[in-house]
């Protein structure tokens, strides 16, 4: 891995794209950890391509069930753990530009087909010598190439404001952070104008191997 906090990372570097889990220790651990590879990394944008078949870390409840085969209810208090798996679905290719509270992400069917963005609501990403950490922040955003969108998981991000993963003035920061997106949506700003859905991976990139150490020291995330 390469690159290191206050520099770029060159296009083909491969680094890890982390979130914590929501409240205090043991859940605000690392619990999701995506090896990615460097497409783009400026001052004003990183772009960053998970290929098909990259070995991921995910949260699984304690006893292996998966975590969206929990009843809502339960779905944020009951004993978690982590397991590593492959991701099998298409390719991602996410974007994130520094400071701002969500990252967007292009889908695809096979062939090439173009799907959906989806804006994922998050706390600005820090940047440290391995990739990047954030903090998810349950409720995301569709967008579809007719420019129509729809919000997602409302149901979790209430849920997660009931059990106190989230209290009210950060719920108040998240619903502010959505309705910016959707602003950028509706005037059809960065990145949804700017051509990424036609973009292709360079196919000579190897699939990044996730590290034994996935889980080493993050940076500090602010409170």
């Amino acid at each position: 891995m390469t690159g290191t906090s206050g520099m770029h990372w060159a296009p083909g570097d491969q680094i890890l794209w982390r979130y914590r889990g929501n409240g205090p220790e043991p859940r605000s651990r690392v619990h999701i950890c995506r090896p990615v590879t460097v497409v783009q990394d400026t001052d004003d944008l990183l772009a960053v391509w998970m290929a098909p078949g990259t070995e991921c870390v995910k949260p699984v409840l304690a006893d292996g069930t998966a975590v969206h085969d929990e009843p809502l209810a339960t779905r944020y208090t009951a004993p978690r753990t982590t397991e590593r798996a492959r991701w099998f679905g298409t390719g991602v290719l996410k974007l994130a530009r520094p400071g701002e509270p969500w990252s967007v992400w292009l889908f695809w069917e096979r062939g090439w087909r173009f799907r959906s963005w989806y804006v994922n609501l998050e706390e600005p990403r820090t940047r440290w010598s391995g990739g990047v950490d954030s903090e998810d922040h349950f409720l995301d955003i569709s967008v579809y190439p007719d420019r129509t969108w729809q919000w997602r998981d409302e149901d979790e991000f209430a849920q997660a404001q009931r059990v106190g993963l989230m209290d009210e003035a950060r719920a108040r920061r998240v619903r502010a952070a959505g309705a910016a997106a959707v602003e950028v949506i509706r005037a059809w700003g960065s990145p949804f104008a700017d051509g990424w859905e036609e973009w292709r991976p360079d196919p000579q990139w190897p699939v990044p191997a996730l590290p034994a150490d996935w889980d080493r020291t993050p940076a500090h995330m602010p409170s």
